[in-house]
């Protein structure tokens, strides 16, 4: 039962009607209008002819790092707006350049030498805005015991829950193949003191970012974040300049901000390494923290990953078979060279979907549709600054499915190697079903299709060429006859590597 039911003595929690979205070409009017710092900073760099060198494809990237050990807050100091018409053009030399490669030894983080405390801030801060839903007046939001951060602090934001360790008993493992995967599971899964020093980051580049973009709120999501995480998993962050998000082209007005942030992480932050604009669908700045040694993608206003990443953190708790089942396959697709949608192949996003999709259709479900059950806590309308508050909301779920793990791999790959219709169906994780096919731009001619939750576009429209969708098949097809076989996952993962590299 959803714990805001009139029935448990609550008001229904109300979600706000979707706002009308902007035209792409009204965002840089609306954003100069209300940010007078926006408006000074942009003149600065047309004056310095930075739009002609962001739209000429030029990509900056970062010197060698130093062997100097890296603390936040060691920024370099303005550049003088008088040498900023080249990108290089007499600027000054930084102090990491031309020293050791960039395999440095990083800062330990309870180093007395780190600076003052950093509060963690995955969410929005609530201190900072306050918002209200409309027609729920009073309506308490659920309250946790602060948490301490990875510097002994604590965070008073309410927020810290999204770091505490989730107590989940593993499944039964009765066979070979379970203990395999639960074995692999344990050894890669992202331990809370990695999403910690992810956060860490993400916290210090709200403040720098708040200096260009005053009223933007930086996340972190995906994986990191959604429960699918392994300790070597990259970083995701999303950059929602207004807290109410609006249309923007990605194209043009979302690649000149990212190409902004770009220049001031390279000529402002020593502890931001190798920063490069990658000009795609959705456009984003790559770049290594040095402190972490995480690689970081951030996106501007892309905020259906923000609905996504809670949505799936709540599949990810739901059911203690999931997460275990989810990071090997992600791990199988990536070991045989299915996982890289830059490459023509699935993103891991699908992955995960795919898998979800798979346990929601099996003839007694693992999963339900969280979406169709609980339609208040994934609503595409709900304010973002309540996003992360819908996987609290779920109520505990028992499937009466006792599938091992084992065996749900191999159907798995069986399900997708000889029984889905991947010419006439659809895979929807929201109406937890595969769906007819239909005739719209997003499905029409496409070799998979894999329906976002949210936004309902295709996650898996990177997979245009025949060659292959064949072997992304064919993939499947001996992953599926090799465990069906001998049931040892050492057929399709050299297990003992992957583990051993993970121990070192």
């Amino acid at each position: 039962m959803f714990p805001n039911s009139p029935s448990l003595g609550h008001s229904p929690l109300h979600i706000p009607s979707q706002r009308p979205q902007n035209q792409p070409g009204e965002v840089f009017r609306k954003l100069l209008d209300a940010d007078p710092l926006l408006q000074a900073h942009i003149t600065l760099q047309k004056n310095a002819n930075l739009s002609r060198m962001l739209m000429s494809g030029n990509v900056l990237t970062m010197p060698p790092a130093s062997s100097q050990q890296w603390l936040y807050g060691n920024r370099s100091p303005l550049v003088d707006t008088s040498s900023l018409s080249s990108p290089f053009q007499n600027r000054k030399r930084r102090s990491d350049e031309g020293n050791n490669p960039h395999d440095v030894k990083r800062q330990r983080y309870n180093s007395p030498q780190q600076p003052s405390p950093i509060i963690h801030q995955a969410v929005p801060l609530k201190d900072r805005h306050h918002y209200s839903i409309p027609g729920s007046a009073g309506l308490p939001l659920p309250q946790v015991p602060p948490n301490p951060d990875v510097n002994g602090q604590v965070s008073s934001t309410g927020d810290s829950w999204l770091f505490d360790h989730i107590e989940t008993t593993l499944p039964v493992a009765n066979d070979k193949l379970s203990q395999q995967i639960l074995e692999l599971f344990q050894a890669c899964q992202q331990q809370v003191s990695d999403l910690k020093k992810k956060d860490v980051c993400r916290a210090e580049l709200q403040r720098e970012i708040e200096q260009i973009f005053p009223q933007s709120r930086l996340y972190l999501v995906g994986s990191s974040l959604n429960g699918f995480g392994t300790r070597s998993s990259d970083a995701d962050l999303c950059l929602v300049l207004k807290e109410e998000p609006f249309l923007m082209n990605q194209r043009s007005e979302a690649t000149y901000i990212l190409g902004l942030l770009q220049k001031h992480f390279y000529t402002r932050l020593s502890y931001i390494e190798r920063p490069q604009l990658i000009r795609a669908k959705v456009p984003i700045v790559k770049f290594r923290d040095k402190v972490s040694g995480v690689d970081f993608d951030l996106n501007v206003n892309n905020v259906v990953g923000i609905r996504n990443t809670f949505l799936l953190r709540s599949y990810a708790y739901l059911e203690n078979r999931v997460r275990p089942l989810v990071l090997v396959i992600k791990r199988w697709a990536s070991h045989h060279g299915i996982n890289d949608a830059s490459r023509g192949t699935l993103s891991s996003y699908s992955l995960v979907l795919m898998v979800l999709h798979y346990l929601q259709t099996l003839p007694e479900p693992v999963l339900p549709s969280l979406q169709k059950k609980y339609p208040e806590c994934f609503s595409p309308s709900m304010q973002l600054q309540l996003v992360h508050h819908a996987p609290r909301h779920v109520p505990q779920y028992l499937s009466k499915n006792e599938v091992h793990l084992g065996d749900l791999i191999v159907g798995f790959f069986k399900y997708f190697a000889i029984q889905f219709d991947w010419k006439n169906k659809t895979i929807s994780v929201r109406e937890g079903k595969a769906l007819q096919r239909t005739d719209g731009i997003e499905w029409r001619n496409k070799y998979i299709c894999v329906e976002e939750p949210f936004d309902r576009t295709n996650t898996a429209r990177a997979v245009h060429e025949k060659y292959k969708f064949d072997m992304i098949q064919e993939e499947f097809m001996k992953a599926w006859v090799r465990l069906r076989d001998n049931r040892d996952l050492n057929s399709v993962l050299p297990l003992r590597g992957i583990i051993g590299m993970q121990k070192r």
